[in-house]
């Protein structure tokens, strides 16, 4: 799973839900934004806009808080800028190694390189600069 579209596999009702995620991030209009958490507030509107099911901040565990938990076991983390592989990768696999978080959406504004599956989980970069377009008025 690569570039906001989940291939690996045949259609699953958790792929079906990812790509509904996925379908709601790409309808994000983000210029610069210098906080995270705007970032995060946007994401929210938008998956509320959908009727997509979502807890902000999810506490998995002790010092391992996601940005998102959405329904079906999807976890979703923001990084503003571009993140440090190694931390992110890191990152990700500590919430990839909680049961109930079966897929992780990483959303960044400039793309990182992620493994398409972390702890065998589905693992789908999607960057907010490829919704980045020219504006014609």
């Amino acid at each position: 799973m690569t570039g906001g579209k989940m291939t690996d596999g045949k259609p699953t009702e958790l792929a079906g839900q990812v790509n509904r995620v996925l379908a709601a991030l790409r309808e994000l209009r983000i210029g610069v934004i210098t906080e995270e958490y705007k970032i995060q507030e946007l994401i929210a509107d938008a998956l509320a806009r959908k009727d997509i099911p979502f807890q902000k901040e999810y506490r998995l565990a002790p010092r391992n808080r996601i940005d998102f938990y959405i329904e079906d076991g999807i976890g979703l983390e923001v990084k503003r800028g571009k993140p440090n592989r190694t931390a992110v990768i890191g990152q990700l696999e500590r919430y990839a190694s909680f049961e109930e978080i079966r897929a992780v959406i990483l959303v960044v504004e400039r793309n990182v390189n992620i493994p398409g599956r972390i702890m065998d989980k589905p693992c789908i970069l999607f960057g907010l600069n490829r919704l980045w377009g020219v504006a014609l008025n």
